[in-house]
C-alpha cells in the first residue's frame, strides 16, 4: 500500500492509558519507512538514469558537432577540389592555346619558308630557262654558222672544181 502525503497527515493513533499505541505507531513508522526506502532507491534509480540521458545526450551532442565539423572540412576539401581543378583546366586550356598559338607560328613560318623556297625555284627555273635559251640560241647560230660556212665552202669547192675542169 502507498502512503501519500495526505495519509499520514490524515493518520490517527488511538488513545490508550498511557497515550498512542506504540505497536500501532511503530507499525506506521515502518510502513513510512520503507515507503521512503522504495522512493530514495526509486529517486537515485531515476538519478542514475537521468544521468545516463545526460551522458547519452552529450555524446550525441558532440557525435552532432563532430558530424557537422566533418561535414563542413568535407564541403571544404570539395570545394577545394573544385576550385584545383578549375585551376588545373585552365592551366592545361592555357598550356594548349600556347602550343597551339606555337604550332600555329610555326607553320605560318614554314609556309612563309616554303614561298620563300618556291619564289627562289621560280627564280632558278626563270635562270635556268634563260641559260638553256642563251644556250639553245648560241647552238644555232653555230649550225647556221657551220651552215653557211658548209655552204660556201661548197661553193668555193665546186668553183673549184668549175676552175679545175674547165683548165
Amino acid at each position: 500500500m502507498r502512503i501519500t502525503p495526505l495519509d499520514i497527515q490524515q493518520k490517527q493513533f488511538p488513545v490508550k492509558f498511557r497515550g498512542f499505541d506504540v505497536e500501532e505507531v511503530f507499525a506506521f513508522l515502518e510502513v513510512i519507512r520503507e515507503e521512503m526506502e522504495d522512493l530514495l532507491r526509486e529517486n537515485a534509480s531515476l538519478k542514475e538514469h537521468h544521468h545516463r540521458a545526460e551522458a547519452q545526450l552529450q555524446e550525441f551532442r558532440d557525435m552532432e558537432n563532430t558530424l557537422r565539423e566533418t561535414l563542413m572540412t568535407a564541403q571544404q576539401m570539395v570545394e577545394d577540389y573544385k576550385t584545383n581543378a578549375r585551376k588545373e583546366a585552365e592551366l592545361i586550356l592555357r598550356e594548349a592555346e600556347l602550343k597551339a598559338d606555337t604550332l600555329i607560328k610555326d607553320a605560318q613560318e614554314r609556309v612563309v619558308k616554303i614561298h620563300e623556297d618556291i619564289v627562289d625555284l621560280k627564280g632558278i627555273r626563270r635562270h635556268f630557262k634563260e641559260e638553256l635559251k642563251r644556250l639553245i640560241e648560241s647552238h644555232v647560230r653555230m649550225l647556221e654558222f657551220d651552215e653557211l660556212r658548209e655552204s660556201e665552202e661548197e661553193s668555193a669547192a665546186g668553183s673549184l672544181e668549175s676552175e679545175i675542169q674547165g683548165d
